[in-house]
């Protein structure tokens, strides 16, 4: 199990890992949830704060509060991206948006597809050193890659289990489709609303895939492979049908693809006509055994 869990990764990998996920957290707060600076309009007896919120515990949000968080987060994510003091600038950009998302979530509505992109913000700072690029297997990086994997897949089956939980067997014979399309459907949606029993069988279809989640891990590499762009397609449908992104999900799923491979560095020095950047280490991958990097 130790050696499942700590399995060395190119540090290539964990860098890349590492700036998209800072970038994504940046973006967030810009693009995706910067209504949480609204929510210190409504009055404060309506905060209701997550079990997190009340064990530490933190101050009801005011309008200093949240715009200290959202510059400070933003600034610190920009930084974390490219990769220096990865440990100082990693726990702060952790601490910063969990009371983002405690702030955004603590008003009656909680999104579960912010789980396993807090896991990633959780690890990463344990990493360690990693460069673009860089060949050298590390399981420090490994585990880090490998618990937020453990988080996305339980995103899918703890969603299965809550499910059946709240709704039991209803949920899958029910209409919770019907009422989202309803609700925030497409004209893609409308079409295939049209075919009878074809949502019902579509919601036994979520309950199976989200219960196999978890066999992602016992397939090969091919197939697995494979099984993660079935689940990236199952969001894309999603998003076409009744507008759920799933976006922080997505991100953190990247944690199953080779990222090293993806160098838009390099890719943009080849347009121009420069030659690469001398890899780190070139030869053979050695592996570093080390839990962590020296910072």
């Amino acid at each position: 199990m130790t050696a499942w869990l700590t399995e060395a990764v190119p540090r290539g990998r964990v860098a890349a890992f590492r700036t998209l996920v800072y970038l994504f957290v940046a973006a967030d707060l810009v693009v995706f949830t910067p209504w949480v600076r609204t929510r210190v309009d409504v009055p404060g007896d309506l905060y209701q704060p997550l079990f997190v919120g009340r064990l530490l515990p933190l101050p009801t949000p005011t309008p200093a509060l949240v715009g200290v968080v959202f510059w400070a987060l933003l600034v610190t994510a920009l930084l974390a991206a490219t990769g220096r003091a990865h440990r100082l600038l990693g726990w702060t950009v952790f601490a910063l948006y969990l009371e983002w998302m405690i702030v955004a979530m603590s008003y009656g509505k909680v999104d579960h597809d912010r789980f396993a992109l807090l896991v990633a913000l959780a690890v990463l700072p344990t990493a360690g050193r990693a460069r673009h690029g860089d060949p050298i297997r590390t399981e420090a990086g490994g585990w880090a890659l490998r618990v937020t994997q453990i988080s996305v897949v339980c995103t899918y089956f703890l969603a299965a289990w809550a499910k059946f939980r709240f709704g039991g067997w209803d949920w899958a014979t029910g209409s919770v489709l019907a009422r989202a399309i309803i609700r925030r459907g497409t004209d893609l949606a409308d079409l295939i609303a049209q075919v009878p029993h074809l949502l019902i069988v579509a919601q036994f279809g979520i309950l199976a895939f989200e219960l196999l989640s978890p066999l992602v891990f016992v397939l090969r590499a091919r197939w697995r492979t494979m099984t993660v762009g079935f689940f990236y397609s199952f969001h894309l449908v999603t998003i076409a049908t009744i507008t759920i992104s799933f976006a922080p999900h997505l991100v953190a799923m990247t944690s199953f693809l080779a990222l090293e491979k993806v160098r838009p560095v390099v890719f943009v020095r080849r347009l121009l006509g420069r030659p690469p950047p001398t890899s780190p280490a070139d030869g053979a991958p050695a592996l570093d055994r080390s839990a962590t990097a020296t910072a």
